[in-house]
């Protein structure tokens, strides 16, 4: 995500004046009141029914030049935003931004249409809740439950036994394997697969036999899940993800896998089977991370960092390999990079 803001809506969207902004939203409005606002913009793309907001220094020089109508800032640059046009002041303008952008994106999204789709295929046998959406061409198997208020998209598949919590929406082409479960208020982006085998065999003399995989994947409460990432169903008990994590596009997560709640995986990532990973994490983009290790509460790798042993004290990890606390990663990386200078200059003093 742009560390400024990102678009949303068009001149079109019916505007908005500030004061119900503030209503809505909190903040301490600074001049403004009869400005109303269109769209939802970077500081460098705004226009003039445009609001934007501030919260990385780097980017302080655009407040000076955007054309926004109105900005949200800390309270450090509120005499500066003001001195230029209305303002929104807030403690954390990044997260007034969030709370900005799911208020407008509830002004102006299509609301849920309850009821199943004369061409979706759903079994006598399964329970639907109270406002329930079901797309074109979906399938929803005997035994399933859907939660009040869920929204089941174009071509998903609901298997046998599984459960989709109230409020939770499963964007076209998502399938949720048999027995697996995913809590309230969820949000499942096109592509998933939740509930394939994992990937177990055990070598013989003619080959892999395979291990069938006899758990399921149990999901928790405000968990998001990007396009095309795929989570395991375990081989014996479940693969868990707890409450409010959120997982990128392009993810594997093997079986047997815990993930701890409020931890966030960038694209790419894979974790291998039966590893554990605590609470408030943050793993980076396409970082690796090989099987049956722990990795304690409060640990943050960066992209690209390849986890071979537990990590077993919270802060800040990083390197391809081998990874290491970060502040000694960084000077071992620039000492490596001094490695050719240094060969050559040894060289020379051989020679002497």
């Amino acid at each position: 995500m742009s560390p400024t803001a990102v678009a949303l809506g068009s001149s079109q969207t019916a505007a908005v004046a500030l004061p119900q902004l503030i209503a809505a939203l909190g903040g301490d409005l600074l001049g403004g009141s009869d400005i109303a606002i269109a769209r939802i913009a970077p500081l460098d793309e705004a226009d003039e029914v445009s609001i934007s907001f501030l919260a990385n220094p780097r980017y302080q020089a655009q407040l000076a030049t955007t054309r926004a109508a109105c900005v949200i800032v800390a309270p450090a640059l509120a005499e500066a935003a003001a001195a230029r046009g209305a303002a929104i002041v807030t403690p954390d303008p990044y997260l007034y931004f969030a709370r900005l952008t799911q208020w407008w994106a509830a002004r102006t999204r299509p609301a849920a249409q309850p009821g199943v789709h004369p061409s979706a295929v759903v079994s006598a046998e399964a329970r639907l809740g109270r406002g329930v959406e079901v797309g074109p061409l979906a399938v929803i198997e005997a035994g399933a439950v859907v939660g009040d208020g869920a929204r089941i998209g174009a071509h998903c598949v609901v298997e046998r036994d599984a459960v989709v919590g109230a409020g939770t929406r499963l964007a076209p082409r998502v399938v949720l394997g048999h027995g697996c479960r995913i809590g309230a208020r969820g949000i499942v982006h096109s592509g998933v697969v939740i509930g394939a085998d994992g990937f177990g065999f055990a070598p013989s003399r003619d080959g892999y036999v395979k291990i069938e995989q006899l758990g399921a994947v149990t999901i928790g409460d405000d968990v998001e899940i990007g396009a095309n990432t795929c989570i395991d169903r375990g081989a014996l008990s479940d693969t868990v993800i707890e409450d409010g994590v959120k997982l990128d596009n392009l993810i594997q997560i093997a079986h047997n896998v815990h993930i701890g709640r409020n931890t966030a995986m960038a694209g790419c990532a894979a974790v291998a089977g039966s590893t554990r990973i605590g609470a408030n994490c943050t793993i980076g983009g396409a970082a690796n991370i090989v099987g049956h290790l722990t990795i304690v509460d409060g640990v943050h790798l960066a992209a690209a960092t390849t986890v071979t042993s537990s990590i077993t004290e919270p802060g800040a990890y990083g390197g391809p390999y081998p990874f290491e606390e970060n502040a000694s990663w960084r000077k071992n990386a620039a000492t490596l990079r001094q490695l050719h200078t240094l060969r050559e200059r040894v060289r020379a003093l051989e020679k002497k």
